[in-house]
């Protein structure tokens, strides 16, 4: 079980990301969490260096779609005005949220990348759909909610599990 709680990448930001070594390998879409990972919770819409980056995405051939647990409201105000795709209220870790990304996408698991900031929702879901997954370091701990601040404290615990085994 704890093997599906650890990434196949960890990066410090989306940027980080080297996309040609992701075409290289076959991957065509980006499954992306979108609070902590994009942007901070706190901030509405996508900032310009974000949109530089996703229109980078397109360029290159990738399909990209934002998977949250938020609500409507929150996931399209972000999402809607750069035209990406979204599921919402997605209930990470469960399977049918990302079967609906997958599906949009209209690609197979090991063609896509996950992309998220939190080992219990995005790298969990992700591993267990045989995604690619790629933990992002979260962008603001201070503005998260309680259920996040939660599973940050899981997280610890899971990684000196990990380390001692």
């Amino acid at each position: 079980m704890l093997n599906k709680l650890v990434p196949r990448q960890q990066i410090a930001t989306v940027y980080e990301l080297v996309l040609t070594e992701l075409w290289e390998r076959g991957i065509r879409g980006i499954i992306t969490d979108l609070d902590n990972t994009l942007v901070s919770a706190k901030t509405p819409l996508a900032t310009p260096e974000l949109i530089k980056w996703l229109d980078e995405l397109t360029r290159l051939g990738f399909k990209v779609v934002v998977l949250s647990n938020n609500g409507e409201a929150r996931v399209s105000k972000f999402a809607a005005p750069l035209g990406i795709p979204f599921v919402y209220a997605a209930r990470k870790p469960r399977n049918a949220a990302f079967h609906r990304a997958l599906a949009i996408l209209n690609l197979e698991p090991e063609q896509v990348v996950v992309l998220g900031d939190q080992l219990l929702t995005d790298v969990l879901g992700g591993n267990r759909l045989g995604l690619y997954t790629v933990l992002v370091q979260p962008i603001a701990l201070a503005e998260e909610g309680f259920f996040t601040r939660v599973n940050r404290q899981i997280e610890k615990l899971v990684r000196r599990i990990h380390k001692n085994a």
